[in-house]
This record gives structure tokens, sequence and C-alpha cells, in this order.
């Protein structure tokens, strides 16, 4: 499996690429994006860990890399990320068990990336 932030940095020069041919699709996508994951009733890292664990449903390796980033971006935890992947797992059954430890796993290397150390209550685990 790539690194999820080798697969973003791919995926950003793709995305520039097609950006050309239809920019405003692009920008409506990303207004769309920011109004649906800014905080409201519920806190933008609780919907960081819903899109993550629906990236794992739909099996995007992309959109696991990108809300996993996100989440560690809004603080999430490991905990919090092991426990959307458990609620993914039981929604998705055995694809689950391979797309969630992915989606943890993407979720550590941002965590790494930003320079977050280990969660108090995840008894150390990175």
């Amino acid at each position: 499996m790539e690194k999820p932030s080798e697969l973003l940095a791919d995926l950003a020069g793709l995305g520039r690429q097609l950006r050309e041919h239809v920019p405003a699709v692009y920008e409506a996508y990303g207004t769309l994006h920011r109004a649906a994951m800014a905080d409201g009733a519920l806190p933008a890292r609780t919907k960081e860990l819903i899109a993550l664990a629906i990236a794992v449903t739909r099996e995007c390796d992309g959109c696991v890399a990108s809300h996993a980033r996100a989440a560690a971006r809004r603080g999430a935890t490991t905990e919090e990320v092991a426990e959307a992947m458990g609620v993914a797992i039981l929604m998705n059954g055995g694809p689950g068990t391979v797309w969630g430890p992915r989606a943890l796993h993407a979720f550590e290397e941002a965590k790494a990336a930003m320079g977050v150390g280990p969660d108090p209550a995840a008894g150390g685990a990175r």
C-alpha cells in the first residue's frame, strides 16, 4: 500500500490537471466541503471521523488518507479513530477489517507528520 502522504501528493497533481478543465465543478465542491465540514451542531472533528468511516465503507484510499489527515488536524485521538473504525467494521463486515486498519494507519502517519505524540489514554500507542 502506498503511503497515505504520497498518495495524497499524487492525487493532488492529477486533481489539478482535471480542475483546469472543470474549474466551476471544483469550486462548487470546495464550497460544499467547507460548509459540510464546518463546526456546527456536530464539531468538525466528529464530522471528520464520520467521513473517515464512510471512506472505509467506500474503500476509497484517497478519501481515507485525506480524512485521516483532517481528523488528526482537528485533534482526533487514536481511541476516537479506533472506535469509529469499529463502527465501520460493524457496518461493513470483512472489508471493514481491511480498510479500518488502513484508516488508522493513515491517521497515525498524519499525526506523526504533524509532530503529535502518542495519546495519553492510548497507553502510549501512536
